[in-house]
This record gives structure tokens, sequence and C-alpha cells, in this order.
């Protein structure tokens, strides 16, 4: 059987989860290119299937099972390996689903190649995970899934102790990319014609935290977005998530009038309520959030600013939930990423006091929906009359090409291949019922 693992030519991807899963799994793609390895699309029969999990939410653990049958059902005989944050956090959880062959661990998947002709079907499924310690080494990723864009990888891990959180249980330590290899990585994305990057990692205003998770800082993030304002080829530079106690002024005020940077911000809040913050044990108080989000309109009025919020916290009343809705409701913002608490083991909120029954979680979350669709609609109708620039994509959607302007508003107009991969200045029109901004 061994022989058979080494004869292995042809492998399938699956991500579930963030931006930095999907650069990671693209440079572990690369990596099995170069072993000589065919890419197929999921749904096509592979020699092997690699799963890249999530575990920030309940339901990303559930879907694992069923992609694990999806892949099975191409391939009975196929390899099945999952990596990633749940593979991670629960390995052994994972190694009992029929069909699955290797779980790897943080550090373990980036090596993903090696341990190829160690597999049989014959055996139990096999488990390399390190102790979360030993993730203290930087390993720089990212993706070219696409002709449009890329996600960059700039930093991985987490310092923050964050009450709900297991990504520090996942992913290790804050630890960042060296700026010299970020921007070796930046030019090899621009020599591919992709037109924008995006900067991901899992804190990135953290990043400047030595290459071995040491605490020496070589560069801050300041130095990281000036240099690579500097990119030859690049068009767009977008930042995927800082957290709003690093979003500094001299960095909202550097992409203001920066070269390549685009006026989006997304900033995670979570809470309204500065007593739900403090047990969430974020570094952050509404007043806080409140200063960021007038200092990047100050300096770039058509801003567009996204907000992480979760419902559902322990503790969490009606009335924390209500100041949390009407914060956000007054706040100048342009949509919302809505997420449901789901408890999670070994972290300090599932042992906490006041559960919210699920019923009233998800009764929160539609209402927080619904806001993010008045706040979005808002948005794009501010922006009406205004010229813009789009990036248009690769996909014909039923007749139509669509792409999204430097601030986030997503435009269409009658399908046409030459538009693919280009920037154009269109002035936005109106607002097509789907809600997506239309282009004559």
């Amino acid at each position: 059987m061994i022989e058979e693992a080494v004869d292995t030519k042809s492998v399938a991807f699956y991500t579930l989860g963030c931006k930095l899963n999907f650069s990671e799994t693209s440079t572990i793609a690369r990596s099995f290119k170069a072993e000589g390895f065919e890419r197929k699309e999921f749904d096509e029969k592979a020699d092997t299937y690699v799963i890249n999990t999530c575990s920030v939410t309940e339901n990303a653990d559930k879907r694992f099972k069923s992609i694990v049958k999806k892949a099975y059902a191409q391939n009975e005989d196929a390899f099945i390996i999952a990596i990633g944050c749940y593979a991670q956090l629960k390995p052994e959880e994972l190694a009992d689903v029929e069909g699955v062959d290797l779980v790897l661990g943080a550090t373990e998947k980036f090596n993903i190649t090696d341990y190829l002709n160690q597999l049989s079907k014959e055996e139990p499924a096999v488990i390399h995970s390190c102790e979360i310690n030993e993730a203290d080494f930087y390993v720089g990723s990212y993706s070219i899934g696409d002709r449009t864009r890329a996600f960059l990888k700039v930093q991985d891990g987490c310092d923050y102790k964050c009450t709900y959180c297991t990504i520090p249980l996942a992913r290790g330590i804050s630890r960042s990319d060296t700026l010299e290899n970020v921007l070796k990585n930046a030019a090899e994305i621009s020599a591919k014609d992709i037109k924008e990057i995006v900067l991901t990692g899992v804190n990135i205003g953290d990043y400047g935290k030595g290459e071995f998770g040491n605490k020496r800082h070589e560069h801050t993030f300041l130095d990281l977005v000036k240099a690579l304002d500097y990119v030859d080829g690049i068009e767009r530079l977008r930042i995927s998530s800082i957290e709003p106690n690093l979003l500094k002024n001299e960095t909202i005020d550097f992409v203001a009038q920066s070269r390549t940077f685009v006026p989006h911000f997304h900033i995670p809040l979570q809470s309204g309520s500065n007593e739900l913050l403090g047990k969430m044990r974020r570094r952050y108080n509404r007043e806080l959030y409140v200063d960021r989000v007038k200092r990047s309109k100050e300096v770039m009025p058509d801003c567009c600013i996204g907000v992480d919020v979760i419902v559902g916290f322990p503790g969490e009343t009606d009335d924390h939930f209500l100041d949390t809705f009407n914060f956000l409701k007054d706040l100048d913002i342009s949509y919302l990423h809505v997420f449901t608490y789901s408890e999670r083991d070994n972290t300090l909120a599932a042992d906490m006091e006041g559960v919210v029954p699920m019923n009233v979680r998800k009764k929160r979350s539609k209402m927080l929906r619904g806001l993010s669709v008045k706040k979005r609609r808002s948005f794009y109708e501010s922006q009406l009359g205004k010229t813009k620039t789009v990036l248009w994509e690769a996909e014909n959607k039923e007749g139509f090409i669509q792409g999204f302007t430097e601030n986030y508003v997503k435009v269409k107009t009658y399908w046409n291949p030459n538009l693919v991969n280009t920037l154009q200045p269109v002035t936005l029109d109106q607002i097509d019922e789907d809600g997506i901004v239309r282009i004559s």
C-alpha cells in the first residue's frame, strides 16, 4: 500500500474558514505541484484530498464530516488528509471520522508531502500533531486562486487572551514574516498579473514580532504598509482585518494618502457594551472604537468600514444587546459580519454563567443581519453619482460581470470578457434589486 501512496499524482483541496486559511491552502497546493501532483477540483476524482479546517464556530466543526463524505464518495481509495485549526485542537476527533487517513497539526501541515509515503488505507488514521507551544516559527504563504486578487499572509498566531477564542490554542503565539520576505512574496504575486493584494493574518496589527516569536520589534505594521506601497505592478492593497487598538492614527493617515492602499477597513467590535468587552477580555472600549471610525471617516469620507460582532455571549442581557444594536445603528459603518456565539472547549467563556438560550442568540443574530443589510444599502446610496474604480472579476454570473470599487462597493454590468482583471473608472448609477450597484 505504501507504493500506491508514492505513486499518487492528483490532489484536491477544500478550505474552510478565513482568508488566512485560503492563503495557506494555496501555498500547500504549490508544494504538491512541486512534487509532481496534478491539481483537481474537489468534486472530481482525485488520489488525495486535503481539507483545511476551521474551528471558530461549532458549524465549521460539523461541516468537516460532510466534506469528508463528499471526498469519500468521489474515490473510496483516496487518501483524505485533515489540516488546520480543528486538526490542531481536536486531532483525535478528526481521526475518528470514517475515511480520514492523516491529521496534521499547526506545524506539520507545511510539510504535508513528507507524510504521504507513510499512508496506508488499511491502517487507522495517523496523527502528527505538535504541542501548540512548538508552533514558534513562521511560514509565509499567499493565495493566487484567481486572477484579480491574492491573499498575502504577513502574520500568524495571537498573544491576546479573548475568553471566547481558540485561535491561540490552534495557531500559537504571535509571530511575523520578515519584511524582506513579505516584499518578495508581493513581487511574486505582482509578476502573475494580479492587481490586488489583501493582507491577512490572525492579528495583523501586531505585525513586527520577530520571525521566531520573540518580542523584538524589528518592524511595525506602519513600516510594513509603507514598504508595500512601493511594490511595482500591484494596483491595490487592502487590509483585511485589524484590531481597533492597533489601528493607529499614523496608519489611517498613511492609507488616506497612499498610492495603493484602498479606503476600506474591517475593524472587529464584538460588542457595543463595555461590560461585555471586559468579560471578553478585549483590549479596547466602545469609546476608542468610535474614535477609530471617526478618524477614518474624517480623512477618508468614502471609507468603507466593516464590523465583526458576536451575539449571545454569556451574560448578554436584552439590554446589553439593545445597547450594541443602537450603538451600531448610530455608527457610520458600512456592513456587519455577525457571529452567533458558540461554546468552545478550553475557553473561559464556556464556563461562564448567564448562558443565552440558542433561540435568543438566533433572534439577535437575525436582527443584526437585518441591520447590516440596511447599513450596506445606506453606504451604497451615499456613493451614487460618484466616480470610482472597479476591479472586474472573471466569473460570468447570469450574463453579468461583477467587481468591487476601491471602497468595497459591489458593482455589476453586462458580461464583457475584455473587462476581466482590468481596473475601470465608472460612475455609480443605481442599486439593482439584488442590492448590487448596476452600471449601464
